[in-house]
């Protein structure tokens, strides 16, 4: 059974996007079923990636939420999770066995691991599928999957169709080489672009049982290692280079210093390659003989990965704000996310049918990336919550253009951002005057429908909190002068559906009496529109407003 905590002083700090995370305050078999179901997503995507060559989540989402897994287990006194790769082995075992590589989690550890080190070398991590190509007196002779790292799939089938592989050496050696089988891509730029699947894509082709010419032109191959070659790196890299392997010596430069590592990652990441790539490979030069090396990450290397494109956020609360015109929104309250240097607390839905058809509960955690580099954007549900939380979502058809012109219950929303179009720039452009403004009137009992504030004065003030002497003043001045607002500006400011080229000459009555064949006859307003103009003029809500205004002597009232 799984201890039970019930602390929030318990943190762990992981290698993610994510803030110091605490352990999670649930009670025993929440916490095993949790895990249980975040164990069976990652081995289902596990499995597929390795058996079938398809990717159902991308790397860096993947990479997340083993990181939670290994958390929440870490947090409930589990041992760590299960190697991801125990699906992947084949039947071939590998001569000198692939390394893997674990992860610096930032500038402060990479600074630590190169401390004390000499003759550091970085690459860029090739975002490929590892392969083992062995050559028999200069002549391929047979190529094999990582798979798990001391076994795996006989590729030699392929590679015999991939053009960027030397089928036959420029000397006639026995050689053993690993590296990258890589997606070409024209010139791409990673911290535009991304992956674009790259990886999957190879993975998929390798996993098939034929190779079409063209497929075998457009996969690349990266060697980062001769594990029985000469002892530096730079030589190996000279002889790889001199014996037909392209692709090798170009990306190799020697690291000294965190800044010197940090212009080659920032290099990489923004400059046109030949590839996808994921970060940086930090290796020394020398390293122990290949007879050495197990299937586990080494001492000798350490991978620092660019900046998350996508993050892992979990979603603590669901609101949903419905707008002036009754559009409703939900937006997900998240766990605070960091994504390129911002911090993300929230993330909208965009519409109701879409958080419908993605059923997002608190609890669940989501995909969030940047749009345009700086709106953070809703991409998908990466992981469900167990534990389906029951929420009161509106009605669509309870909110329209024409609803909500009180603060009932339901109606806050709507009702705020009514004032608040009223206020702002496309109502009565009224200065000094916000949504807090509002929020603390409503608040306040002052607002008890969209025109009380015509009647505010100052011993009302004096009783709420937040407006001083000063600020006071300053606010009856701006609303005192929305009095002498245009009557145009004044039917903007009151939601009136959008007119084009139509006359809004005044009064208000003549406008009333327009039928709604009348506003279609008016320029640039069709069946729709017309409609809702016609149906505007004729609400009871919007007549008893035009009310309040003609008696507050607004012209055109």
């Amino acid at each position: 059974m799984l201890p039970l905590l019930r602390t929030i002083a318990c943190f762990m700090f992981i290698v993610s996007p994510v803030l110091a995370t605490p352990c999670p305050d649930w009670p025993t078999e929440r916490a095993q079923a949790e895990i249980i179901a975040l164990q069976q997503q990652i081995d289902a995507w596990d499995d597929t990636y390795h058996r079938l060559g398809r990717s159902l989540v991308a790397d860096e989402l993947y990479d997340q939420s083993r990181l939670q897994l290994g958390q929440w287990r870490s947090c409930f006194g589990l041992d760590a999770p299960g190697n991801p790769l125990r699906s992947a082995g084949g039947k071939v075992p590998h001569p000198v066995l692939h390394t893997g590589l674990d992860k610096l989690k930032d500038a402060d550890a990479v600074k630590a691991w190169l401390h004390g080190r000499a003759d550091v070398w970085a690459q860029p991590k090739v975002d490929g599928v590892a392969v083992t190509l062995i050559y028999r007196e200069g002549r391929l002779h047979q190529a094999i999957s990582r798979g798990d790292g001391v076994q795996g799939q006989d590729w030699t089938w392929a590679v015999h169709k991939i053009s960027s592989i030397p089928q036959r050496l420029r000397q006639p050696l026995d050689l053993l080489v690993q590296g990258e089988l890589y997606w070409r891509l024209n010139a791409h730029v990673q911290a535009a672009n991304g992956s674009l699947n790259a990886r999957a894509t190879v993975a998929g082709l390798m996993a098939r049982t034929n190779l079409t010419a063209q497929e075998g032109t457009d996969i690349g191959l990266f060697v980062w290692d001769w594990p029985e070659g000469p002892d530096t790196l730079p030589e190996r890299m000279a002889a790889l280079s001199e014996l037909g392997f392209a692709d090798t010596l170009d990306y190799n430069q020697p690291v000294q210093t965190l800044t010197e590592a940090q212009h080659w990652r920032d290099h990489w990441y923004r400059t046109p390659l030949p590839f996808a790539s994921d970060g940086i490979v930090l290796r020394q030069s020398r390293r122990p003989p290949a007879d050495r090396w197990q299937a586990r990450a080494p001492f000798w290397s350490m991978a620092w990965k660019y900046p998350y494109a996508q993050v892992l956020a979990e979603v603590r609360k669901v609101r949903f704000n419905v707008g002036r015109t009754g559009r409703i929104t939900p937006v997900l309250e998240l766990e605070p996310v960091m994504l390129d240097d911002r911090r993300i607390r929230r993330v909208s839905v965009s519409s109701l049918k879409r958080w419908e058809e993605m059923d997002i509960r608190p609890g669940d955690r989501v995909a969030i990336s940047l749009a345009g580099l700086t709106i953070p954007r809703l991409d998908s549900v990466v992981l469900r919550s167990v534990e389906r939380r029951d929420l009161n979502a509106p009605t669509a058809a309870d909110y329209h253009f024409l609803s909500c012109w009180q603060p009932t219950p339901g109606c806050e929303s709507q009702f705020l951002a009514r004032l608040n179009w009223l206020s702002g720039k496309h109502g009565l452009a009224l200065p000094h005057i916000g949504p807090g403004t509002w929020e603390k009137l409503l608040a306040a009992g002052q607002l008890d429908g969209l025109l009380d504030w015509l009647t505010l004065d100052a011993a009302e003030l004096a009783n709420i909190a937040g407006f001083g002497e000063r600020s006071s003043a300053r606010l009856l001045a701006s609303l005192h002068s929305a009095r002498q607002r245009p009557f145009e500006q004044w039917l903007k400011a009151l939601g009136l559906p959008p007119v084009g080229q139509a006359r809004l000459e005044g009064p208000w009555q003549k406008l009333a009496e327009r039928n709604t064949e009348q506003w279609q006859a008016e320029a640039g307003i069709g069946p729709g529109r017309a409609e809702q103009l016609s149906a505007f003029f004729r609400d009871p809500q919007v007549l008893a407003l035009s009310e309040v205004l003609r008696t507050a002597g607004v012209d055109g009232f």
